[in-house]
């Protein structure tokens, strides 16, 4: 079934010098709540630079993008939210970071597209534009689903976004077999895996089937046997597929300890949420091949080619995120005949930009993404 999908060509569309005249005097403009300094400014200064960009390529005198400092800080980040509203901006881009949401919701004529990928519990007048845990798994039940697996597992660490996971999996199309939740903690990480994927039951198995062939008249029995001394274990482990909701190096000790219990990718299929192409999983040959959802590839490696060339350093990740923002706000502003309101993020609407599609519905917006492959030190596209 084809997917319509509103394609917005900026060039095109915003360089009509007749629209410019005529509401020259009507400024569109957009709040941008970012840290530009304290511990996290480089994220604020790649995401303005990524926004100048865009306003760039939009090349339209209407929008105008007013920034202020958060200083990754809920108090400050009220302050200029509140000299955001005195300027009259309805709209804003930010703030970053989810602990600095509280406040803002005392601010209800306002709307915030905040960059994080977290839904849960916040302020109504706040939408989370991150790429969230409910778009990756929509687009690995799709990979579930042509590739037939009955039997997935779900390994989910006890840290701090457990509860988003475990509500985004009963929104999505996903479908689990069973749910474990497993302690970071390497010293008792394997042996929750162990248990998880009946390490010790396989490997009593090929003691058991040793014994029962040294007692047996089979032929070929010491063949056999042989063939066996040289296996860890035989026997199910009760699951086609895992998705493993983790990150960084809990990833690889999650990996790790699954090869340790003669779990192996190339019979399995692991399956983990969207890496931003991290390098380093590609030098791990052992726990490949891995499959994951992200963004466009494509896209986001020509966005920080063109980033680079203009700054001579590259992007944030989640500049790469605030680069469409800019392009998905004024093209909902256009559709609403450029009045500003948080009306625009009600309809349904579809926008395809740099990251991938945005489905916008009921204040809410999510993503389609691609879904990719690590195998053999390379990167592949599946969809």
């Amino acid at each position: 079934m084809k997917i319509l999908v509103k394609i917005i060509i900026l060039i095109i569309l915003f360089s009509s010098s007749s629209l410019t005249k005529v509401f020259a005097q009507d400024k569109i403009k957009l709040g941008l709540l970012v840290p530009i300094t304290g511990e996290f400014s480089e994220i604020g200064k790649s995401i303005i630079k990524s926004t100048l960009l865009a306003i760039n390529k939009i090349n339209n005198p209407l929008i105008e993008i007013i920034p202020k400092d958060t200083a990754s800080n809920p108090d400050v980040t009220y302050e200029k939210a509140k000299e955001l509203e005195e300027a009259g901006v309805k709209i804003v881009l930010g703030p970053v970071f989810n602990n600095n949401l509280v406040k803002l919701r005392e601010l209800s004529d306002m709307t915030f597209l905040s960059l994080t990928n977290k839904i849960i519990d916040n302020p109504k007048n706040i939408i989370s534009v991150g790429i969230n845990a409910s778009s990756q798994l929509n687009t690995i039940a799709k990979f579930q689903k042509d590739n037939e697996l009955k039997k997935t597992i779900f390994l989910i660490p006890n840290k701090n976004y457990k509860n988003e996971i475990i509500k985004a999996i009963k929104k999505s199309k996903i479908k689990t077999f069973k749910i474990h939740y497993y302690d970071s903690d390497p010293t008792k990480l394997t042996k929750q895996i162990e248990k998880i994927t009946k390490y010790s039951q396989r490997k009593q198995n090929v003691k058991d089937e040793i014994k029962r062939l040294e007692e047996s008249e089979e032929p070929n029995k010491d063949k056999k046997i042989k063939i066996l001394e040289k296996k860890d274990t035989i026997g199910k482990i009760g699951f086609d597929s895992l998705i493993i909701a983790d990150f960084d190096e809990s990833l690889k000790s999650i990996t790790t300890s699954l090869i340790y219990t003669d779990v192996s990718p190339k019979k399995t299929y692991f399956i983990t949420l969207n890496q931003w192409f991290d390098e380093s999983l590609m030098q791990e040959t052992s726990y490949q091949p891995i499959y994951y959802p992200s963004i466009n590839k494509e896209n986001y490696d020509e966005f920080k080619n063109i980033y680079f060339k203009k700054f001579k350093q590259y992007p944030n990740q989640l500049s790469f995120l605030s680069y469409d923002l800019v392009g998905l706000v004024y093209y909902l502003i256009f559709q609403n005949n450029l009045v500003v309101d948080e009306k625009i993020f009600s309809k349904k609407n579809k926008f395809k930009g740099k990251v991938g599609i945005f489905e916008i519905k009921d204040k809410k917006i999510n993503h389609i993404l691609n879904f990719y492959k690590i195998e053999n030190n390379n990167i592949k596209k599946i969809f």
